[in-house]
């Protein structure tokens, strides 16, 4: 097993449907920095987008590929439900006041454990959550959003899967440091050593659920954080003893291997690095199309096929 242990999530990856309607929910109402705009390498005439804290922070990351034909999907067994945002508890009363000012659904869903919840759908339907709890962590608070920093959301508090049993799927979060440390009803609480963002993996059991179908508004796969190369390299070997993973592939901005764990959720386990400024610097991330270098010569007919967007900057209010 790595010397280096993983941490907590370093990403979560959904479908949308329309790109600036899809980016207008996450900036202009959730605050969050519109870190990439570059493309679907399985796809490339479609989008692929990376929101997050103001340096695109693993743990922070929720990205999108947003098909604009797209149907509206269904979480059901053996998907992630709910993807959950942290912020301080202190906090709870100004997203409540935010969500109603700007027309946002919402439910004050009730303590959860310790923490507070609230519970919104995005534009496509998907379930997300602002968790307050008191130990949200320190805040690199999106510089072009108008969200106060002591309010912004830090990244990732963790999320929910839908399972009809959990036994396997817990065994395979063992064989990678997480733990059972918390049950509520149905709902069972796994986590890693530390307070890393993305570190509250929950399942809810119903032996009943249905299966979903993959559309928009559902989460294709959740990431999982490897420090690096050699520490990922190592987990490959660990997890492999139990159930089949991919190659090592190059995401641009992390590297990557996947396996599908037993009860249907994709896993991945991604690099912190290289991290994001390596093609457009930090001070301007999300303002221009960035395409791998693979795909340079083919810039001009991406450009004609992707929708235009237009991303909407305000500056941080005190």
């Amino acid at each position: 097993m790595s010397t280096q242990p993983i941490v907590g999530l370093h990403h979560v990856t959904a479908i949308a449907s329309d790109p600036q309607v899809n980016l207008d929910f996450y900036t202009g109402v959730l605050g969050l920095r519109f870190v990439k705009r570059t493309v679907n390498f399985d796809d490339p005439g479609t989008y692929h987008f990376y929101f997050g804290d103001d340096a695109g922070s693993p743990g922070t990351i929720l990205t999108f590929f947003p098909w604009p034909r797209a149907g509206w999907g269904q979480a059901g067994a053996g998907e992630v439900t709910h993807t959950a945002f942290s912020v301080p508890l202190t906090s709870m009363a100004y997203w409540e006041q935010r969500l109603a000012a700007k027309g946002i659904l919402f439910e004050r869903s009730g303590k959860r454990f310790a923490e507070e919840v609230l519970t919104l759908p995005d534009p496509d339907g998907m379930k997300v959550e602002i968790v307050g709890h008191a130990d949200a962590g320190a805040v690199k608070a999106p510089r072009f959003a108008n969200v106060p920093a002591e309010h912004a959301i830090r990244g990732f508090f963790g999320v929910t899967m839908l399972q009809l049993e959990a036994e396997e799927t817990a065994k395979i979060l063992a064989v990678m440091g997480f733990h059972k440390i918390a049950e509520e009803g149905r709902r069972l609480r796994f986590a890693a050593e530390g307070n890393a963002l993305g570190n509250a993996i929950d399942i809810v059991v119903d032996p009943h659920a249905s299966y979903g179908r993959s559309g928009a508004g559902t989460v294709h796969h959740i990431a999982f954080r490897a420090a690096n190369d050699a520490a990922q390299l190592e987990w490959r070997e660990e997890i492999g003893k139990h159930i089949p993973t991919t190659a090592v592939l190059d995401r641009d901005y992390f590297h990557s291997i996947y396996f599908r764990e037993p009860g249907g959720v994709l896993f991945e386990l991604a690099t912190d690095n290289p991290g994001f400024a390596i093609d457009e610097p930090v001070e301007s991330l999300g303002e221009e199309l960035c395409v791998p270098d693979w795909l340079e010569a083919r810039r001009p007919e991406l450009e004609q096929r992707l929708v235009p967007i237009t991303l909407h900057k305000a500056e941080v209010t005190a």
